[in-house]
C-alpha cells in the first residue's frame, strides 16, 4: 500500500503503553507501531488525548514521535499531537516534532483558558505559520470547552497555505456539513468517534481518528472501505458490529477502557498515569461482556465482507 499523504482514511490515535511502574513500555508500543503497519493503516497519532500527552515528559513527547518517525513514517501519515493551551509552548512543540519529520501536527484547541474564536485564529495562525508541515485543527469541546465554529475554520484555511483539516470530535455528525459548507467540499474532515464514523463518512468526512483502531484496525478499515467502494449494505452491518464495542470505549476515562481492553488480549497493560486510574472491576465486567459480543460476531461478519470484497 502506498503511503497517504492527505488527512484521509483510518489514522489510530495510538496508546502510550506503560510498564506497572509508570515508565513507557518500548517493547509493546513497538509490536503496537508494527501491528498497525501490517493492518494497512492510514495515520498514526502518537501522543494525542489517546497518547496521555498531558502527562508525558517533554522528553518522553519526544522519544515517541522519534521512534514512531523512524519505525513508520515510510508506510503511514505521522500526525503528532503538539497542542496545549499555551500558544509559545505549542510552537515550541510543534517545531520540535516538525524536525523529528512528522507529516503533520494536530494541535488541539486551548483548554482551560477558554479563548474566543479571535483568540483560536491568532492561536493557530501562530503554530501555522512557524512550520511548513500540514496542521490538523482539534475540535473536542467535551474537553476544551469551547469548539472551532466553522467560519474559523474557513478564515483559518483561507489565510494559511497548511492548515489540511480538521478532527471533529464533538459527537454531533451534523458538523460535516456546517464545515463543508463554510470551508468547501476539499476540506479534509476526521470523524473523532468510532462510533459515528459511518455518519460522518455520509456527510463529507474523509476518514477517522480512531481509538478502537488501537486493538482492532481491521474492522475500521474494513468499514471504510466497504463506504469508499459503495457497498452501503456491507459498511451497515460493520457500524452495526462496532458501534458498541465503540460506545464501551467511553464507559470511563480515555485511554483507560482501552487500555483494559488491549490488556485483556495480552497487547499492553492497562496501567494509566495519573490523575487517570485504571477502571473499576464492575466497569471491566461491563466492558469485557462488550467484548466477548464483539468477537463473538466480528468473524463472521469480516469472513463474508472478505469474500464479496
Amino acid at each position: 500500500m502506498n503511503k497517504t499523504t492527505t488527512y484521509e482514511g483510518i489514522f489510530t490515535a495510538l496508546v502510550t503503553p506503560f510498564k506497572q511502574n509508570g515508565e513507557i513500555d518500548w517493547h509493546s508500543f513497538d509490536a503496537l507501531l508494527d501491528r498497525q503497519l501490517e493492518a494497512g493503516i492510514h495515520g498514526l497519532v502518537p501522543v494525542g488525548t489517546t497518547g496521555e500527552a498531558a502527562t508525558l515528559s517533554e522528553n518522553e513527547t519526544m522519544s515517541i514521535i522519534h521512534r514512531t518517525v523512524k519505525r513508520a513514517s515510510d508506510h503511514a501519515y505521522i500526525l503528532a499531537g503538539t497542542g496545549s493551551n499555551s500558544t509559545l509552548k505549542t510552537v515550541a512543540t510543534t517545531q520540535a516534532a516538525a524536525a523529528e519529520g512528522i507529516d503533520g501536527a494536530l494541535v488541539v484547541t486551548p483548554y482551560y483558558n477558554k479563548p474566543s474564536q479571535q483568540g483560536l485564529i491568532k492561536h493557530f495562525q501562530a503554530v501555522a505559520e512557524s512550520v511548513d508541515i500540514d496542521i490538523i485543527l482539534y475540535s473536542v469541546p467535551g474537553r476544551s470547552v469551547i469548539s472551532i465554529e466553522a467560519d474559523t475554520a474557513n478564515t483559518l484555511k483561507n489565510s494559511l497555505n497548511n492548515i489540511a483539516g480538521i478532527k471533529e470530535a464533538g459527537g454531533d455528525p451534523a458538523r460535516v456539513t456546517e464545515l463543508r459548507s463554510a470551508c468547501g467540499i476539499d476540506f479534509n474532515i476526521h470523524c473523532g468517534d468510532d462510533n459515528l464514523a459511518l455518519p460522518f463518512y455520509s456527510l463529507g468526512a474523509s476518514g477517522l481518528t480512531s481509538v478502537l483502531s488501537n486493538f482492532d484496525p481491521e474492522i475500521c478499515i474494513s468499514l471504510y472501505n466497504a463506504w469508499k467502494n459503495g457497498d452501503i449494505e456491507t459498511a451497515l452491518i460493520l457500524h452495526e458490529l462496532i458501534y458498541p464495542m465503540a460506545s464501551a470505549l467511553f464507559i470511563d476515562s480515555s485511554p483507560s477502557p482501552v487500555k483494559a481492553a488491549m490488556s485483556r488480549a495480552g497487547n499492553i497493560s492497562d496501567t494509566v498515569r495519573m490523575p487517570l486510574a485504571s477502571m473499576s472491576s464492575d466497569l471491566c465486567e461491563r466492558l469485557y461482556k462488550s467484548m466477548d459480543s464483539y468477537h463473538e460476531n466480528r468473524s463472521d461478519i469480516l469472513d463474508n465482507y472478505r469474500k464479496t470484497a
